[in-house]
């Protein structure tokens, strides 16, 4: 399923190491897409490594992993949906949006309201942009 910005799910994805996560930022850098879920829990083990870097709607943090023989657990669920603002331009796509595509994905979201413009705007959100690719696409570029 393509990513949405107001499907109610997470988007998994990986990078190996900092400097990886750095280049998701720019316009066209893109991580690992690993899964989609309504939740996660991730249980980290002594390793190689005292640390793994992670990132939430790109709030970086250095989570410290064990180093005796104890576990880490981190667990993330969707916690709700706010309004965001975003342009017209916005390449950002949602669950509302008036795309034959979107529609095709989600049948349930095309009806008579969904025409309505005096809401069209209010159903823009911002997130899921071109730069998100999935596993097979990563070694295409």
């Amino acid at each position: 399923m393509p990513p949405l910005v107001d499907d109610g799910l997470l988007e998994i994805v990986g990078f190996k190491d900092a400097w990886h996560g750095l280049v998701l930022l720019s316009p066209r850098g893109h991580g690992t897409r690993l899964a989609q879920a309504h939740r996660v829990r991730f249980k980290f083990h002594k390793g190689a490594t005292d640390h793994a870097y992670m990132r939430i709607d790109g709030e970086p943090w250095k989570q410290p992993l064990p180093t005796d023989d104890g576990k880490v657990v981190v667990e993330i669920s969707h916690a709700g949906q706010v309004k965001m603002l975003a342009t017209k331009d916005c390449i950002a796509k949602g669950i509302h949006e008036s795309s034959p595509a979107i529609s095709a994905v989600h049948p349930e979201s095309s009806s008579i309201e969904d025409t309505d413009d005096d809401f069209e705007e209010e159903r823009r959100n911002f997130g899921a942009a071109l730069s998100f690719r999935y596993m097979g696409d990563v070694n295409k570029q």
